[in-house]
């Protein structure tokens, strides 16, 4: 199974010394059946005066720091070791009575899938953008619909880096014809929610190859969303590269909303004007045995 690691280095600067209050994090990646972290190493300057970690509802790990000292300067640098095995998405993987759309969840499956299945609304723009995936009479082939949904998006849309707080809508995305990974991820998972599929957001890093496909050059953190397919189970899917299945993928975090993924947040004490800059350094290499 290959083994990446994955730095994850977030700096604060502030013009004169300040307090911190608590600050949550989600930057240890999943245990999954794909991946599996070996080790992991976090340095936070100052040290803080108590840490801890706990999983969440959906098996996210998540971090609080509480800190006494105060500093010009809050560093958090993340190093992990992560076996990660790639996995494709076939049609042959799709149950029988899943294999064309529309299909019904098993009343086994609903009770597994209520946190994610979003509250019925409709949204004609929507609703006409997505029509396009079916045939007249309103069917589609399953692995078919959610392949070209996925390569869709990425042909359609300009994918940008948006280093703004805050998620567009999946009208204003329809409108500008662009977004960020976040932005594209929430458009796909409201555009399945439109036809009934239960589909999650997820938070991570994307592991970026050099133009051989074979040379690793970085990585960043990214977006994307995980659709449970009945017989599959949770298929990745990333609207911003076109592509299908984990590999590349590292998954940090699943929910149900794009806004419970945010990697590290956290208050400070302090006036507006003294906070000078926060820098985020993400690197996905191989890691040496």
């Amino acid at each position: 199974m290959p083994i990446f690691t994955i730095r994850h280095v977030t700096t604060y600067s502030y013009k004169r010394t300040v307090g911190f209050g608590e600050h949550r994090l989600m930057l240890r990646p999943r245990d999954d059946s794909d991946q599996r972290v070996v080790d992991a190493k976090l340095d936070i300057t100052p040290a803080p005066a108590g840490m801890t970690w706990t999983q969440d509802a959906f098996g996210n790990h998540v971090g609080t720091a509480h800190f006494a000292e105060r500093a010009k300067e809050l560093r958090f640098d993340s190093t992990v070791r992560l076996e990660h095995k790639p996995s494709a998405f076939t049609a042959d993987a799709i149950d029988r009575h899943a294999r064309t759309f529309p299909f019904a969840y098993t009343d086994e499956d609903r009770r597994h899938l209520t946190p994610f299945i979003a509250p019925s609304r409709r949204d004609a723009k929507l609703d006409a953008w997505t029509a396009q995936f079916l045939r007249q009479d309103g069917t589609a082939d399953t692995h078919d619909l959610l392949t070209r949904l996925t390569q869709t998006i990425h042909r359609a849309f300009k994918h940008v880096g948006r280093h703004e707080k805050g998620i567009q809508s999946p009208d204003q995305t329809l409108k500008l014809a662009s977004g960020s990974c976040r932005d594209l991820a929430v458009l796909m998972i409201d555009a399945l929610g439109s036809l009934g599929l239960t589909a999650r957001f997820v938070s991570g890093y994307l592991n970026i190859l050099g133009d051989d496909e074979n040379r690793t050059t970085g990585g960043n953190t990214h977006a994307w969303v995980q659709v449970y397919v009945p017989g599959a189970g949770w298929i990745d899917f990333d609207p911003s590269s076109g592509s299908t299945g984990n590999e590349n993928l590292v998954r940090v975090a699943v929910v149900s909303s794009a806004r419970e993924a945010i990697p590290l947040q956290g208050t400070w004490i302090g006036t507006a004007a003294d906070h000078l800059a926060m820098k985020v350094a993400v690197k996905v290499t191989p890691a040496t045995s």
